[in-house]
């Protein structure tokens, strides 16, 4: 039983539609993803152009085959044009009507208008070109883990690579001498092919949009909205994970908090702007001094935890006193005026073997308590095992050299 061409462009036309109008109703359902409303007007445009081309015979060739290829060949480019807008990429108007231009310039040259084969070949390399645009697009963003991303990279390589070879194909495969369209073999292949991957792609997409929303509500939860650095769950999440990657990989760890000085004096002297500027100033210095392994969070006010993977006593140390010395450098003026913002570390050293943390978290508090003691703005190691109650905080913690604050 053979296939009615018809009523196929038929059904793509309803589901081209169709689909444009579920992508424009899940894009008013959440708009800010503007690039789903972009994916939702090419699938409308493709409806276009196919209800276009089904005119052909009934009226002008300009209008059933030129300008149809002319708003097809602006659908993918306006595709192309959502996979930018997508990661952030601005949208180039000069490709994006490109496509289009250049076959309304071209189609109807004398050196082009009674080639079949010319025509094809060049309808399918706009096409094809649109397509595999797209596809590097989401290429270039692979670094956002976003799983979807590689089944719609493999589409559209796959159908850009189809489309290619529509001119081979056309030459194999018969074609009625009436040049009656819709009784060519090839093009009810094609016409089946971009049926199922036009239905295909629109999921994909909008799958990739619900997970993109998803991965940012996660972010949301775990970023520390003022600082941009970890909250208190992500640090300590990461942490129980760092615990897990300890059972297999014992390395020694420094474990840091830091507590900036004065804080509410800052904030009651030069107002929570100057307040929210030093946190910031605090998280930027730290952030700067970091390896790719170590982790550093927010956990709460103006406390602060640091673990330093795979770092000893003297590394740690260093790295403490990096912090330290930058982040008073930054935060002696802030917007011209003269905040002078200090901080107080204390830390605490855990060799190979001892990846408990949480314990380690309390000892290196013990050690804050004690820079704050001794004058603030300054540095406390204390010892990993805890002494007994009487013995003195002078026999639990060693420092640098008393600092001014």
């Amino acid at each position: 039983m053979g296939l009615d061409v018809n009523t196929l462009f038929l059904v793509t036309i309803y589901v081209e539609a169709m689909l444009g109008l579920l992508l424009l109703f899940a894009w008013i359902q959440n708009s800010s993803i503007h690039a789903v409303a972009w994916w939702a007007c090419a699938h409308l445009l493709r409806a276009a152009s196919v209800a276009l081309f089904g005119l052909y015979g009934s009226v002008p060739d300009a209008i059933s085959i030129d300008l149809a290829n002319a708003v097809l060949f602006t659908a993918f480019a306006v595709m192309w044009s959502g996979a930018r807008v997508f990661d952030g990429r601005p949208v180039e108007p000069v490709y994006l009507l490109g496509g289009a231009v250049l076959w309304l310039l071209v189609s109807r040259a004398p050196w082009l208008a009674d080639s079949l084969g010319a025509k094809v070949l060049l309808a399918s390399g706009i096409i094809t070109a649109y397509t595999w645009a797209t596809a590097y697009e989401f290429w270039r963003g692979r670094g956002e883990p976003l799983v979807s991303r590689w089944p719609a990279i493999f589409m559209l390589f796959a159908h850009g690579a189809l489309f290619m070879l529509r001119t081979p194909l056309s030459q194999v495969l018969p074609w009625s001498p009436d040049a009656q369209v819709f009784d060519s073999v090839w093009l009810t292949v094609l016409s089946f092919e971009a049926l199922l991957f036009t239905i295909a792609i629109a999921f994909i997409l909008l799958a990739m949009a619900k997970e993109r929303t998803e991965l940012r509500h996660k972010t949301a939860a775990l970023i520390d909205p003022l600082t941009g650095i970890a909250n208190r769950r992500a640090f300590l999440e990461g942490v129980r994970a760092l615990g897990q990657q300890q059972g297999a990989d014992v390395r020694p760890v420094a474990v840091l908090l830091a507590d900036l000085d004065r804080f509410k004096s800052i904030n009651d002297q030069f107002g929570h702007a100057a307040g929210d500027r030093v946190l910031q100033m605090f998280s930027a210095v730290v952030a700067g001094k970091l390896g790719p392994n170590d982790l550093f969070g927010r956990l709460g006010g103006e406390e602060f935890a640091i673990v330093l993977y795979d770092a000893g006593r003297e590394q740690g140390q260093a790295t403490a006193e990096g912090i330290r010395l930058a982040f008073e450098a930054a935060a002696a003026e802030v917007d011209g005026r003269p905040v002078g913002g200090t901080v107080s570390v204390g830390m605490v050293i855990a060799e190979p073997g001892v990846i408990d943390i949480p314990a380690l978290l309390g000892r290196a508090d013990e050690a804050l308590y004690c820079a704050k003691e001794r004058g603030r703005n300054r540095v406390e190691i204390a010892s990993l095992h805890p002494v007994p109650e009487r013995a003195s905080v002078a026999h639990v913690v060693a420092g640098a050299a008393p600092r001014t604050a």
